[in-house]
Parts: structure tokens; sequence; C-alpha cells
């Protein structure tokens, strides 16, 4: 079954995920993934098709870490049912359990969650379910400092988010939830080195994206190494549209990237494709 699936994901994809394997023990394999909620007007893609082509999707790349978007607590109990050696933490979109989730997922031998917590985008970030400079719903920050296991031991902090959806509509959410998070880094951080993963609804030459650029590293932009497609949003067609999901870092530097396209025949484990990268500590 396994050599039937990796045939299917790519061969670029596939390549980059087995050489990947043996990393350093410094390094950290992050991966940001929009899951798609579960629509049930989604007909062939609804959640209960492809979740275990998901599931498979996050076994193969073998991620220390993931930041999701979209996700319900539903489907976050699926993963971890599935892969029980991933936990996952995070409130929705309005402070509860209900709605769509900023999930963190993250390997229990291999890291220990330190501290967590959110924020929200908006001009009042500690309010629950608010919302900011026009959106037309919660937008949010979910982050969690962690500690990696094992010899060269080190802390990092990783936030995932999920910018604000409407084309011209909400650029001005975007510009702004950009430029709240580059203000809140420094005293989150600490320090500490950084990863953010999220979907910005935002092209890479877009305000939101350069205001962000300014203090942290872009991982696809930089990585040495890069397999698939420059483009992650796909509506489920498999044909690449605009770069809109990122990893960006400081105090790390990019080894490789990859946008997997992972598939089987038409079907695809959400929407969007996730990236997967390779990151060295260099503190």
């Amino acid at each position: 079954m396994l050599k039937t699936f990796v045939a299917r994901i790519g061969g670029l994809a596939a390549l980059a995920l087995m050489c990947a394997t043996g990393v350093a023990a410094r390094d950290l394999r992050v991966m940001t993934f929009n899951v798609r909620y579960p629509n049930p007007d989604d007909g062939p893609n609804i959640w209960a098709k492809r979740r275990d082509l998901f599931v498979r999707t996050i076994r193969l790349a073998d991620p220390d870490v993931i930041g999701t978007q979209e996700l319900f607590q539903s489907q976050g109990t699926d993963v971890v049912r599935a892969l029980p050696r991933y936990r996952w933490f995070g409130r929705d979109r309005f402070g509860g359990h209900g709605s769509e989730h900023m999930g963190i997922f993250y390997r229990t031998d291999r890291l220990r969650l330190v501290r967590q917590g959110d924020f929200w985008l908006s001009e009042t970030p500690a309010e629950s379910g608010s919302m900011g400079w026009g959106a037309a719903l919660p937008r949010m920050v979910n982050w969690g400092i962690f500690q990696t296991r094992g010899p060269g031991s080190y802390r990092f902090l990783l936030m995932d988010t999920h910018f604000a959806n409407r084309d011209a509509e909400d650029e001005q959410a975007r510009r702004r939830s950009a430029d709240l998070i580059a203000r809140r880094l420094p005293a989150l951080a600490q320090g500490l080195p950084i990863v953010l993963t999220g979907d910005f609804n935002a092209i890479p030459d877009s305000e939101a994206h350069r205001r962000l650029a300014m203090i942290l590293t872009d991982v696809w932009q930089n990585a040495p190494d890069k397999q698939g497609p420059a483009g992650t949003f796909h509506d489920f067609s498999g044909t690449p549209g605009s770069m809109i999901d990122y990893i960006m870092v400081r105090g790390f530097r990019p080894i490789r990237a990859a946008v997997l396209t992972t598939h089987d025949g038409a079907r695809y484990p959400s929407d969007h494709f996730p990236i997967v990268a390779t990151l060295r500590h260099t503190r």
C-alpha cells in the first residue's frame, strides 16, 4: 500500500520526503497545512473521504510540529487517533471548540510543550472572538513554546495563524494583522528562535507578507533545496494556484522545503497543498 501511495504523490515530492528522513539531531521538521474544514457540501471532497489520505500525508512527511488552519475538533481527534504520537492544542476562533481552530500538532516523543497561548487579530487581542479592521470573521494566532528532546535540546516559539480571506475588502485586515504579529513577537519570543506557520491569504509581494519578511525569513523563498510547485491553493483541482501558505522563521536556517502535491487519483487531502520544511537551529 505504501509503495502505491508513494507512486501517486509525485516523484519530486516523494523523493524530497524520503531524503529528508535523515535529519541532524538539532534539525526541526515543520509543516503548515490548511486542513479545509469538514464542509458537508464538499461532495466527493468531504472529510470522511479524504481523512485517510490526510493522515497518510502527515505520516509520510513525519513532521515534528504542524501548524494547521480551519481545523475542527473532530478532525483533530481523527488525526491523533490515527497518529497517537501526536497531540494538538488550541481554541477556536470564538474561544471555544465549536468552529475552526489554528490547531498545533506536535510529536510528544520529540517535543515538550512548555507554554501555550493565543490572541486575536484585532484592536482588542485579548478578547476572544474579536474582529478587527473590517474582517468578516474573527482571526487569531495560536502559539506554543516547545523544547526539543534529546541531545542539543533547545526551545523555540511556534505561532500559527490564518488571515482574513476576502480580496480587496480584507487587504487592510491582513496588513494590520501582520503588523500586530510583528509587534507582539519580541515579548512572546524573548530571544527564542521563532517559527511562524499560516495561511496568509496573500501572495509573496503583498503588504502583509512584506511586513513579516522584514523580521522573518520566508522558508520557501530561501531554502537551497526546494521541491514542488510555487503555489499552494488548488481548490481540490491539483492545479497549483497562488502561494498563500507560509513557513517563516528566525533563529533557524532553512535546509529544504517541499510543497507536497500528495493525491490518490483525483482525491487530495485538502484544497491547499501543505508545505514541509527542514530547519537547522542556528543558535
